[in-house]
């Protein structure tokens, strides 16, 4: 199967293109990046397909990171990949970048639990928990950092996310330490198309995973007259 995964999300703009029959990443780029993906991402996936010597017709499916991350970056990624789909006809599919994080550690067959985090600021996280063989223990939310800390009673976890430094640096004295502390500014995106490859077209739509609504707000005088407050 051949796999092309796009990642947006968070502080990065990634591309690749997976052989799953060969076990090989035939393509793979990725710009460290906190703004400018809408810019950046098609010049990006028309370098790495150019790289690939694979047409868009010949790839078998699409995988794009849902987030939580970044509503505009996400945005950017869904968009490209929806319109890559259409016009290539091919099914896409979406994994959540807290999902992404944790793959490659599942893969690993560890017996620690896996915390994965993302930094959703004003002292919260987005995490979710699953097992060292992927099975769900926390579902994923967005939650005060004080509240993501409690599943240190869980044991020894492996911390992994933008946020893992800081659920680390905060971790109770009174807990059994992080088994590993893995900071990463953006999932790596060979599992993105890894864990694209794997999962059902049917039960992965390609839609935005939010957690909590944006921060911004659209101005009083374009909201719908039903929604405005009474002026008298």
């Amino acid at each position: 199967m051949l796999i092309l995964a796009i990642d947006t999300a968070l502080d990065a703009c990634s591309a690749a293109v997976l052989d799953t029959a060969a076990g090989t990443t035939i393509a793979i780029e990725s710009q460290a990046m906190q703004r400018g993906h809408a810019e950046a991402l098609m010049p990006l996936i028309a370098r790495l397909m150019k790289d690939s010597g694979i047409a868009f017709t010949a790839l078998d499916r699409i995988a794009v990171t849902t987030g939580p991350g970044s509503f505009t970056g996400l945005r950017v990624g869904l968009s490209a990949a929806r319109g890559i789909a259409l016009a290539a006809e091919k099914p896409i599919v979406g994994l959540t970048t807290l999902a992404a994080y944790a793959a490659p550690v599942v893969a690993e067959n560890g017996e620690h639990p896996i915390l994965s985090a993302i930094d959703a600021r004003h002292d919260h996280v987005y995490f979710q928990v699953v097992g060292g063989d992927g099975s769900p223990l926390i579902k994923p939310k967005v939650a005060p950092i004080a509240e993501a800390l409690e599943a240190a009673s869980l044991g020894a976890l492996h911390l992994v996310g933008n946020a893992a430094k800081i659920l680390a640096e905060r971790w109770p004295a009174d807990a059994v330490p992080p088994f590993r502390v893995d900071p990463q500014s953006a999932p790596d995106i060979t599992w993105v198309a890894w864990v694209g490859a794997a999962i059902d077209p049917e039960s992965a739509p390609p839609r935005p995973f939010y957690l909590r609504a944006p921060d911004a707000k659209p101005p009083r005088d374009q909201l719908p007259l039903s929604a405005q407050p009474s002026t008298t």
